[in-house]
């Protein structure tokens, strides 16, 4: 399968600066950077799966660093320094089952050796290929450079565990493992920002997680076309998160469904990138990091809650954007960081959580769209096709250029 488009309608120069790109497992640099036009960019929409895993990065953007903290616009939008006042997550330990994770200046402090289950070669830090990892860290954990430099996490006294589940484009599905690898090191909330096929390995290993009171939290998908929520996010006790705007409104390319729990930021987020640079994202990917990072606030500060009922006090207290009561976009509402941490919440229905996902058969397309930078950037649908037809991708659509200071 192809994108549909010629190179040249695929490369369009922008800015002088270099950038690699990762088509079908081959690395190309070029000299500029690249931007897409709108037919271009219709095209890619239109497209199916494409077999490829395409990044862009080592992109000039940020002079300083305090830009870097002003443009994260979700921060004032969840109003984090109240929350801050509440709860930073300390000694809480977010599990991060992704790509691995670069070190950086922004989240150094709060990394924890964790494990290579690609390699099987010793801690998942400073090895992460693709940058996805990279960027979920910062989103979770960050804690800048002070008090108003660099990239600020929603739960920056948390530890961060990176499980590397991934490699590349031609990964194989071992996020089940990792999950398991995460509730044996003693991961409180354990954040997977991609969806894929069910597994009897997968499902196994979130039930134990549960059962050993661990939060999981997972992303639902970037495809906008379908209903059907992606995996592990659609499997029972799951808090599976979609995204919306800068304006509270839900993202058109989210993945609805009757399993959503609830939704969180997840367009033009800032956020850390691999060798001390920054990126621009959007996706459910980013969303649920976000939420991971709120689950960790909500722990520390409650430490006597159990799993379910941190998921809970995260749905309940979500503010309503739908119609009255829960939908398939957004679930319960928007996450509200503040009334998580301090509402009067009634227990739980029937001793369940109301934002646990219901048991589905549904399988979501694994879609890891990169694209339109924040300036410039490179488009594409990307589906990962793994053997035995199981399917599975990291999930930030519409990858904004990773820029460097």
């Amino acid at each position: 399968m192809t994108l549909g488009l010629s190179k040249k309608e695929l490369i369009r120069s922008s800015f002088p600066q270099r950038s690699r790109r990762l088509i079908r497992g081959q690395q190309l640099d070029f000299r500029r950077s690249h931007r897409i036009g709108k037919s271009s960019l219709l095209s890619l929409r239109n497209a199916t799966t494409v077999l490829a895993f395409v990044a862009t990065l080592s992109l000039t953007a940020f002079e300083r660093t305090d830009a870097v903290r002003e443009a994260q616009w979700f921060l004032d939008a969840l109003k984090i320094d109240k929350a801050h006042a509440l709860s930073t997550g300390t000694g809480v330990t977010v599990a991060l089952t992704d790509s691995g994770v670069n070190n950086h200046r922004d989240f150094d402090n709060n990394l924890v050796p964790g494990v290579d289950l690609v390699t099987n070669s010793g801690p998942a830090y400073n090895n992460d290929r693709i940058g996805h990892g990279t960027e979920m860290a910062g989103l979770i954990v960050g804690h800048g450079q002070d008090s108003a430099k660099g990239v600020l996490g929603i739960a920056p006294g948390s530890k961060l565990l990176p499980i590397k589940v991934s490699d590349g484009p031609d990964f194989r599905p071992i996020v089940g493992a990792g999950i398991s690898a995460a509730t044996n090191l003693g991961a409180r909330v354990i954040n997977v920002s991609s969806a894929g096929s069910i597994s009897k390995e997968l499902e196994r290993a979130v039930n134990d997680a549960i059962n050993r009171d661990v939060v999981v939290v997972a992303a639902s998908g970037n495809d906008f076309r379908t209903a059907r929520i992606g995996y592990p996010a659609a499997l029972p006790g799951v808090l599976a998160v979609g995204a919306v705007d800068k304006d509270g409104k839900y993202a058109p390319f989210s993945t609805p469904g009757p399993n959503l729990g609830i939704c969180a930021p997840g367009v033009d987020i800032v956020t850390t990138g691999s060798h001390n640079s920054y990126s621009k994202i959007d996706g459910t990917s980013a969303a649920t990091a976000i939420v991971s990072g709120a689950a960790a606030l909500v722990r520390a500060n409650f430490p006597k809650l159990s799993a379910r009922e941190v998921v809970h006090r995260l749905t309940a207290t979500a503010t309503d954007i739908g119609p009255p009561g829960r939908d398939e976009q957004c679930g319960y509402g928007v996450l509200n960081i503040i009334k998580a941490l301090t509402a009067d919440v009634p227990p739980m229905s029937n001793g369940t959580s109301v934002g646990a996902g219901a048991s589905s058969s549904a399988v979501v397309d694994g879609a890891h769209n990169r694209g339109r930078g924040w300036k410039f950037g490179l488009l594409g649908r990307v589906a990962v096709a793994l053997s035995g037809g199981v399917v599975l991708a990291f999930l930030a659509v519409r990858r904004r250029n990773r820029r460097r200071i």
